[in-house]
């Protein structure tokens, strides 16, 4: 393990951060035992509460388990943790990761095609005019970083309305992960942004309360993303030496 000496000020995020980042880059394998939290003070120059402190954060993320006899083995990621893992997954040293991303996009149109078929069956009466003045928000937004915040207010509606706490967390998380990244994807997401229409439909099914067409609605919305990406990806795979 390539491990840096570590800032006191900061220590418990600094070895937490390190050893996710070996754990994510592969450095420690699942199944791999950590060095002893004596000998891991030591390396990285700081306290041993404080090496007990970043373990504690690591078997609550799950990347870690302690076992009897104070072993402590790292687990397979992909098997233990949450989605509170995904905002480190997705950008890596400032790179977008395009296997995670692609899942995430996955994800958003397996749950957005669910969400807006709930609120068009649950929706209060004003949801149809809120959605409406979200739409023409949107509508007159032209800078892509303002669309999308736009497009969060819209859904934001939208998940409220189908009054699901399970989605509604899911919506967070997946809203957390996003948030930080949408410069980055900012391409991928223009395409979608921009389809007022499709908003347009969208918000008018489910206002009237057609679950069916709200989920039609919500497909073709957001497979709009998925599809550029998949355009963009096949570009890239083009044009690499």
């Amino acid at each position: 393990m390539a491990l840096r000496r570590i800032d006191r000020r900061t220590a418990p995020d600094s070895v937490y951060d390190q050893l996710v980042g070996e754990v994510l880059d592969g450095e420690l394998q699942p199944g791999a035992a950590l060095p002893a939290e004596r000998q891991l003070a030591e390396v990285l120059g700081v306290s041993r509460p404080t090496v007990r402190e970043a373990m504690q954060r690591l078997a609550h993320s799950g990347l870690v388990e302690v076992r009897q006899g104070g072993a402590t083995i790292v687990r397979d990621f992909r098997r233990a943790a949450g989605l509170d893992l995904l905002p480190r997954l997705i950008l890596r040293a400032g790179h977008l990761d395009h296997d995670v991303l692609r899942s995430i996009l996955d994800a958003r149109l397996t749950m957005g095609r669910e969400v807006a078929g709930l609120a068009a069956e649950r929706g209060a009466p004003d949801l149809a005019e809120m959605l409406g003045d979200a739409v023409e928000s949107l509508a007159a937004q032209s800078d892509p970083l303002a669309q999308q915040l736009e497009a969060l207010g819209f859904w934001d509606h939208v998940v409220d309305a189908a009054d699901s706490i399970v989605y509604r967390l899911l919506f967070n998380d997946l809203r957390a992960v996003y948030e930080p990244a949408m410069v980055a994807l900012a391409q991928v997401m223009s395409a979608e942004v921009g389809q007022i229409d499709r908003y347009r439909a969208l918000a008018e099914a489910i206002g009237a309360g057609d679950a069916a067409a709200a989920r039609q609605a919500a497909e073709r919305l957001l497979t709009t993303a998925t599809t550029e990406f998949d355009t963009l990806m096949r570009h890239l795979e083009e044009n690499t030496p």
